[in-house]
């Protein structure tokens, strides 16, 4: 394999990261926080080194390999995480590399989970550092899902391959780099909106740019030890839900929007069924906090509203500790956990679309078995669903439920209880943030032993890149000639 053009996509996004270091040693240098110049010498070392790698490796082939491209997937993140990894290493909180990596690794894949405590002490130059590792991950899991994860035919992605060329005269699809390029604009965008939303709200400015980084990834880290809680306002909880739900959507249809067609996100099936998910668990759980907790009507409703919109994206925003609110809430936040958001959106999990193929295979075998002479043809989008599809659906189930049960034993046997192992697993390779038990929404990471923080670290890439990205790095075809 030809590693030239891998070393030179990583090299250039290092030193894009190495750039993005310079805001928060910006902010210290503002502030007179000494930090700043650990991020500056970050900054140096990490544009030295991408620069370098990236030079070196020039090539003048534009194109990559199925093969390469899946290396270059996962060399990418774990070598930008391990970059990201110095200023939390290196700044007063003076953390180990474990814990360095997990924050980082936390932060590139918008999981939320943190070992950090006493957040309102920290200087302003991490905190912002954890929001845009968030919003830089973001809008990378964007660009995968439609440039990278469809050519690789992951979990049923290729359902959302795009043509590289214009054949159709209204339906026409523009390149993919242009397309990128475009949702970039829309990301930045939306992140503007929502921090000057957050401002007018009440927020001061430094927390509104850094939520709204947080809330259009999906990403959930906040600034205050006590998450969107610490500034109790109905009208924060609500911007910040419609914000999440924002992010969960296709952002391919915003594309499609800016091109005329108006009515892409509501005729969308995976919206549809997204949306209709959501409104019914929030109804549900704001008449379980009514009538059994007795709440007040309109406060059970923002408390669901915000806290199941914030599990069911990945978030992980909390304005309350859903880990007390009783024996029928808890399954309900840990199986939402597993959902997501939609294909081409920051969320984690497994994904609706996944669930309606599954939906339309089970249809598909019931009817043949009623009808076994009869021919049935599952659809999705009304288009017929190829065995390729429905195979790779299955599969990314089977291997998905899998690498769970696994993380969770692992868990276990490190010595965490029933409750947080398997909580903790599911956050981790659902890429949602908080757990249930010893690291629910009111508690963090940070006791758990280096073995676990490991395990999680590993849980978290493997989800946030569809796990088989990953996993096909260790068979022995995927290396032969």
């Amino acid at each position: 394999m030809d590693f030239r053009p891998i070393l030179m996509i990583v090299g250039t996004l290092l030193a894009t990261l190495a750039l993005v270091m310079c805001v928060p040693a910006v902010v210290d240098a503002f502030q007179g926080n000494p930090d700043w110049e650990v991020f500056a010498a970050s900054a140096a070392v990490t544009l030295f080194l991408g620069v370098a790698m990236a030079l070196t490796s020039a090539t003048g082939v534009r194109t990559l390999s199925i093969r390469q491209a899946f290396v270059m997937t996962t060399m990418t993140w774990v070598s930008l995480t391990v970059f990201a990894s110095f200023p939390f290493m290196f700044s007063e909180r003076d953390l180990s590399f474990t814990d360095a990596f997990f924050e980082a690794m936390s932060g590139l894949t918008t999981t939320g989970s943190t070992i950090l405590t006493n957040l309102d002490s920290l200087p302003p130059g991490i905190l912002l550092w954890r929001s845009l590792l968030q919003w830089l991950g973001g809008i990378g899991i964007i660009v995968m899902a439609i440039a990278i994860l469809p050519v690789l035919k992951v979990g049923g992605m290729q359902l959302f391959r795009m043509e590289s060329s214009d054949q159709s005269a209204e339906k026409a699809m523009p390149r993919a780099a242009q397309i990128a390029s475009t949702i970039g604009v829309i990301y930045l965008f939306l992140t503007m909106v929502w921090a000057g939303g957050f401002w007018l709200a009440g927020m001061s400015g430094f927390d509104a740019v850094a939520h709204a980084m947080t809330t259009i990834a999906t990403g959930g880290v906040s600034t205050h030890d006590l998450s969107m809680a610490f500034f109790d306002s109905t009208a924060i909880d609500y911007l910040a839900s419609a914000g999440m739900i924002v992010g969960a959507l296709p952002f391919i249809l915003y594309v499609r929007m800016l091109q005329g067609q108006f009515m892409a996100v509501p005729r969308d099936p995976q919206v549809q069924w997204f949306l209709t998910t959501v409104v019914v668990v929030i109804i549900v759980t704001a008449l379980w906090l009514w009538l059994d907790h007795g709440k007040a009507p309109l406060h059970s409703m923002r408390l669901a509203t915000f806290n199941t919109i914030s599990i069911i994206t990945g978030t992980g925003y909390a304005t309350d500790d859903y880990s007390v609110w009783g024996h029928f809430a808890l399954p309900i936040f840990f199986f939402i956990m597993f959902i997501g958001g939609c294909a081409g959106s920051t969320t984690c999990g497994i994904k609706v679309f996944r669930f309606q193929i599954l939906y339309a295979a089970c249809q598909t075998q019931l009817r043949h078995l009623l009808h076994p002479h009869g021919v049935f043809i599952p659809y999705y989008n009304k288009q017929p669903i190829s065995d390729e599809v429905i195979i790779s659906v299955l599969s990314f189930f089977f291997v998905w439920f899998l690498g769970f049960t696994v993380l969770a034993l692992g868990l276990g046997f490190l010595g965490l209880d029933f409750v947080t192992a398997f909580s903790s697993a599911a956050t981790a390779i659902a890429n949602v943030g908080p757990a249930l038990g010893e690291t629910g929404p009111s508690a963090t990471f940070a006791d758990i032993p280096d073995g676990a923080k490991w395990l999680m670290s590993i849980g978290m890439l493997l989800g946030r890149l569809e796990l088989f990205t990953v996993i096909v790095l260790f068979t022995r075809a995927f290396w032969r000639n």
